[in-house]
């Protein structure tokens, strides 16, 4: 009885040391490709960080990215990971954007979606402590179709509105059942999409901003009726916004 139960003992030893080889050898064989390379001194100790951007794609396919990450060799002989979303595209920027004097890592990273949506992050390592600093959220809107093939859009944080003329897609509408003669089937919305791009942009007063572009769209992701334009600075710990732009896309 006794050389039964060691023999079960032992068999089971060997499955999991199986398992946990192979686990490793997963691991071990995994692509990592490094997708930029930059040198700044981003902790502020007058030395320079080497700052890499690395993703892990699925199977052979390098252009979507399973696995996205920041891999920083400090000045200081310590390694700092920091990860980012899934995606495609991805890229990074090293600027001051919070107007510390010292730079931070700005990441960009596409979905993939046909929406075209991006995903970004802003990181800072000064001291060499890790923050992971705010972005502007995307601007709120309250919008509506009307009557007549017309469209409006109310920014909540300005309180102006635009609105628009959709007779260059009327025929799409009508055969769609949306409008019958002029008159909307039901009350509907449009659709405001988070950003499809948000990049540094140096602002009048000479210092780093970001600008972000939104789609807003009618009945269809394709459908894209207005392209709305913001432009931020950081100051005192918030994003103000200080100029908007609203311009209407004409039907395809």
């Amino acid at each position: 009885m006794k050389k039964e139960l060691l023999l079960v003992i032992v068999l089971f030893f060997l499955i999991s040391l199986t398992a946990i080889t192979g686990v490793y050898a997963i691991g071990e064989n995994t692509k990592v490709i490094t997708i930029s390379e930059e040198k700044a001194d981003i902790s502020g100790d007058g030395i320079d960080e080497v700052i890499r951007l690395k993703g892990v794609p699925y199977q052979e396919d390098d252009s979507f990215l399973k696995k996205i990450y920041i891999e920083v060799a400090g000045s200081n002989g310590k390694l700092y990971t920091f990860p980012l979303e899934s995606g495609s595209k991805a890229s990074i920027q090293l600027v001051d954007l919070n107007n510390d004097g010292m730079k931070e890592i700005f990441s960009t990273v596409q979905t993939g979606g046909s929406g075209g949506i991006v995903i970004n992050s802003l990181s800072s390592l000064k001291n060499f402590i890790h923050t992971d600093l705010p972005l502007p959220e995307p601007l709120e809107m309250n919008t509506k179709f009307l009557d007549g093939y017309k469209a409006e859009i109310k920014l909540v944080q300005t309180g102006k509105t635009y609105k628009f003329n959709l007779r260059d897609r009327m025929n799409y509408y009508k055969k769609l059942g949306f409008y019958f003669k002029g008159k909307l089937n039901e009350p509907a919305e449009l659709t405001v999409n988070p950003y499809s791009d948000l990049k540094p942009v140096q602002l009048d007063n000479g210092k780093i901003g970001l600008k972000g572009l939104q789609r807003v769209t009618g009945i269809a992701n394709a459908d894209t009726i207005a392209l709305v334009e913001t432009t931020w600075n950081y100051d005192r710990g918030h994003w103000k916004l200080i100029r908007t732009e609203v311009k209407k896309v004409k039907a395809r």
